[in-house]
Formats: structure tokens, sequence, C-alpha cells
């Protein structure tokens, strides 16, 4: 069965190349691959650099979208915050709040530099006054300049400071910063959990007070959720900038969560120049839905031929990195 699996989504294979609106996570250009099985379109895309070994919960991801029954749903309406990317101008910024239409939570990038972060986050704050901020550092911080750096954004936007989203790298460095933070500022936790050779094992106490939940580099939605009952954590489900197919799915999980406690960051197609099938934010809301890709967009988006074959490639190895020991595992929860 495991290798009929693997015929399929290289018989169905297509591999896009979306420009961006500007830049984020230091690129341009997005590249993704798409494949069919019997419950629909799905993505694989980590990023460039991800090895095999990184890259395959991102594969059992997209192998459970497309070879697996849907789960039942909770909600079909997910609010969503806006993405600020490391911009620095004004009227860019006020630009890009423009791409979120009535959200009422924005999270913003920082890391570089605290003095541009901070103008930036007071930017947002001026720009968007009522809505609530989230900061997402991507674990670039050490713990002290972290609890220094917390400190003097709290004094900008105060109680509107929803949370802070992984200032330092290791779960050691979260926890101190936990412990010796003097304002009230929630922590959350991405890279800690979705680059874990094993998140389960993650030792949250004292740590964390939220869990960001990425299907992808977390391998699908139920091992997302289990991860989530593990950990017993509140949660917000977010995106690795994938296309609208991707996105459908992160959109399910949230969809699919006992509690849904925070706005997710499933608006960042907003983020691309162009798309393989439509996602609409309405009032701050995306509706979740399956979605089947537009085929002139495949074909306007459409990779090089060598691009093609490096693709299928990575797939090749990533499956050979533990796909079918990952499908005898958890393939009978998908009945």
């Amino acid at each position: 069965m495991s290798e009929q699996i693997l015929n399929d989504v290289l018989s169905s294979l297509k591999v896009i190349s979306i420009p961006t609106r500007t830049k984020f996570r230091g690129i341009t250009l997005r590249e993704i691959a798409l494949f069919e099985g019997p419950f629909g379109w799905a993505e694989f895309s980590p990023f460039l650099e991800y090895d095999e070994n990184e890259s395959l919960p991102w594969l059992m991801s997209g192998i459970e979208a497309a070879f697996a029954p849907a789960l039942p749903m909770k909600r079909t309406e997910i609010p969503i915050n806006a993405t600020m990317p490391e911009v620095d101008d004004r009227v860019e910024i006020e630009k890009i709040l423009s791409w979120y239409p009535g959200a009422t939570t924005v999270k913003i990038k920082v890391g570089t530099d605290l003095t541009r972060d901070l103008a930036r986050i007071a930017w947002v704050k001026a720009l968007s006054p009522h809505s609530q901020i989230r900061v997402d550092v991507n674990g670039s911080w050490s713990a002290e300049h972290a609890l220094m750096a917390i400190n003097s954004i709290y004094e900008i936007i105060g109680d509107a400071f929803q949370y802070i989203e992984q200032p330092c790298a290791t779960i050691e460095e979260l926890r101190r910063v936990k412990g010796e933070l003097k304002v009230p500022v929630k922590i959350a936790g991405d890279e800690v959990f979705r680059k874990a050779q094993d998140p389960f094992a993650v030792k949250v106490t004292d740590a964390l007070d939220i869990m960001i939940l990425k299907v992808a580099p977390l391998g699908g939605i139920r091992r997302s959720l289990k991860l989530a009952a593990h950990h017993k954590l509140p949660t917000v489900v977010s995106s690795a900038l994938e296309s609208a197919i991707g996105l459908s799915y992160e959109l399910k999980l949230a969809a699919t969560l006992p509690e849904l406690n925070y706005a997710c960051g499933l608006g960042t197609g907003s983020l691309l120049q162009f798309d393989v099938a439509d996602v609409t934010i309405v009032n701050g809301h995306i509706t979740v839905q399956s979605l089947i890709p537009d085929q002139n967009a495949l074909d306007t988006l459409r990779a090089s031929d060598e691009r093609f074959a490096w693709w299928q490639d990575r797939i090749r190895k990533t499956w050979s990195a533990g796909a079918a020991q990952w499908l005898e595992r958890e393939s009978e929860e998908w009945k």
C-alpha cells in the first residue's frame, strides 16, 4: 500500500513557484509541490533548506490530507490575525494591514534589530489602535535580551500585548524568561515543538502559556490534535507560508480543535502575489473548505522542468527517511 501512495503522489505532482508581495522569512519566491489523492489535493512545501528528516512530517501531513478521510469539524469560520513582516516603512505597514480586512489581531515579526522592532510595533499600534498584538521572534533572542525587549515592547503597547512567540530557542531559556518576567505577557512556543526530535517529550511546565500548532511541520491534523491534548495548553493554529491548498488543511485543523482560544495565523495567503485557489478574508474570518487548484493558475505558476525534477527527487528522499514506517505506525487511525 505505501509504495502505491508514493507512486500516486509522484504521478499527480504539480510544482509551482509563487512570488511574495513583500520579503517574508528572507524569501521573495515560494516553491510548493501539490499532489492529489482520493480525498483531495494536498501540499508538500518544506522550505528549501530543510533536509529530508525535517521534511518528513510535511510529507506525511500532505499524505494524510490526500489519502485519509476528514475528521468532524466543530466550526466552519476561523478568525485570523494579520501578519506583519519585518518592514520599517509606515506606508508599507499601513498597506499590509489593509490586506487583512476585519482582523483585530496583528502578529509582528521581530528579532533582527530591537530599535527597528520597537518602531515597527509603535507604527502598528498607531495604525491599528484597537488590535491585540502578538510578537514573533523565531527564537533569535537570548534570555537576557528577551527580558529587556519584552519590557520595552510592553511599555509601547501595554495590555494589548497578547503574547510573545518563541522569544528564545530552547525550552530552558523560555522557562527562565517566564520565571523572571515582571510584566503580564504570555509566552508561546512554536519552534520548540516543530523542530523537536520528539515534540511530545518537550517539558512545558513553567515555560509556556500557549502552543503554536502548524499542521505540516507537526505531521498532520491527527498528530497535531494528539500533541495539543498531550500538552494541555491553549493553542494557536498558524501557517508556514503555504498556498491556498496547504492553508485549507491548516484551517481544517483549527476547525477540529475542541476549543479555539485565539485568532489563527492563517491569513498568510495575503503575503503571496498569486495563488492557486481563492481564500478570502471576510470580517477577519476565513471559511473552511476543501479546495481544488485552478488549472490556469497551475499553468501560470508552473515551475521549470529542472525544479520539477528537483522536487520529485526531494519527495523520494523524504519518503526514504521513514514514510513507510510512519504509515505503518499512524495510518490505522486514518480509517
